[in-house]
């Protein structure tokens, strides 16, 4: 890729941006030849050889077998090398934390799930991070000074001027205002935190419903009902980090909260989250609704209510998704996105027939018609976020050949 306007064009910046370039769509592709790397790339078939061979020496690609099987000669394929570096990630809720280590591929080498379990666990918040962090590091066959950095993901956010956590009193143990320092002290490695549902909006933007957009709202229903919004590209987290709290929203159809940083809840929540499901159930008749935490309950009446073929099943359905566009309307109507991804199991439980009601309600609400998906990552998407975002720091750190 040769350098463009206002590019610096030194041959060392130049190599750089060639080798990145390389790099990334390794990471895209999986294994490539030689040739292949030079024709996505525009570099002549010697440039490209100069190019594998200095990212082999620096230990960043390995050669991986050859292209059999195709038509012509075999070539030698290339492929990043996994143990070029590893970044980690945590998955904070109050009842346990889930950690999980991934090489530079991406690919997760190792997980580990701490419980914490009732509101004193007798463990200080350090030393559960630690060891939820050290029990995946060893599944990995790591040490923890092979992790080059560690996001970790909260409900709430933690105030930038305060150093403080908000927004989420249902988490004990994580509100001292020392924490970030003790924090700090106690790891290796660099680390930084994110709100939770910013997470998942980050792994749908790489790897799910909201790739190629850069305007999107994600919709998270699952312990809580949130938001993430992403503007030009960018996660906006607002002046306290509290963009996207859309759980204290005020609605119609449920009574003013007052204090609702006290009560943990505001009109949104109440009115459409998960516990909202089981309750709205009983209302309409439904016998045997599932006990237990409300976010499996409220998934589990949902995934039954798309199953099922009969008045009271669909009214649930249509109910719900009145509820839901409710909030959306606000938003859609303030920030105008080109997308919203419907994501957390309360919601994506629902599939096609859920967000397709929540479409129309919202058409019928709001005068902006954003497009409505279902999210793609299903699997433990606010870990897959952290990782993610420990992976695009670390592989900037690693992949620059420029120093």
């Amino acid at each position: 890729m040769a350098g463009t306007a206002g590019t610096p064009g030194t041959p060392r910046v130049l190599r750089a941006m060639n080798d990145r370039a390389a790099l990334d769509l390794l990471l895209e592709h999986g294994p490539l030849s030689r040739t292949r790397i030079g024709k996505l790339t525009g570099l002549s078939k010697p440039t490209a050889s100069q190019l594998l061979a200095r990212l082999e020496a620096a230990g960043l690609v390995l050669a991986t077998g050859t292209s059999e099987g195709r038509p012509g000669p075999s070539a030698q394929l290339y492929e990043v090398n996994p143990s070029a570096g590893h970044a980690a990630g945590l998955d904070v809720t109050p009842q346990r934390i889930l950690a999980a280590v991934a090489d530079i591929t991406g690919r997760t080498v190792g997980r580990h799930e701490l419980p914490t379990p009732g509101r004193r666990t007798g463990t200080p918040v350090v030393q559960q991070v630690t060891d939820a962090l050290d029990g995946a590091v060893k599944a990995a066959g790591l040490a923890r000074d092979e992790i080059h950095r560690l996001v970790i993901g909260t409900p709430g956010a933690f105030d930038p001027t305060t150093g403080r956590l908000r927004y989420a009193s249902h988490l004990p143990g994580w509100h001292s205002p020392t924490l970030l320092d003790e924090l700090a002290a106690a790891l290796p490695m660099p680390f930084e935190y994110e709100n939770d549902v910013n997470l998942v909006a980050l792994a749908e933007q790489r790897l799910g419903a909201a790739r190629g957009h850069a305007d999107f709202v994600l919709l998270w229903n699952q312990e809580g009902l949130g938001a993430a919004l992403v503007l030009g590209g960018r996660l906006h987290r607002g002046w306290t980090g509290g963009a996207g709290e859309v759980g204290f929203l005020p609605v119609p159809g449920t009574p003013l909260v007052r204090q609702v940083t006290k009560a943990n809840s505001g009109g949104y929540q109440e009115l459409a989250g998960s516990q909202a499901v089981p309750r709205l159930a009983r209302e309409l008749g439904i016998e045997d609704v599932p006990s237990g935490p409300y976010a499996e309950s409220a998934a589990a009446l949902v995934a039954r209510a798309v199953q099922a073929d009969d008045d009271t099943h669909r009214r649930l359905l249509r109910t719900y998704a009145t509820r839901l566009a409710t909030g959306l309307a606000s938003l859609v109507s303030v920030l105008d996105p080109e997308l919203v991804v419907l994501s957390g199991a309360s919601l994506t439980s629902g599939g096609e027939p859920l967000r397709a009601l929540v479409q129309a309600e919202l058409e019928e609400l709001a005068a902006s018609r954003p497009r409505l998906v279902v999210g793609a990552v299903r699997e433990h998407p606010v870990l897959r976020g952290a990782l993610e975002s420990a992976l695009a720091t670390t592989r900037d750190e690693v992949f620059d050949t420029s120093r």
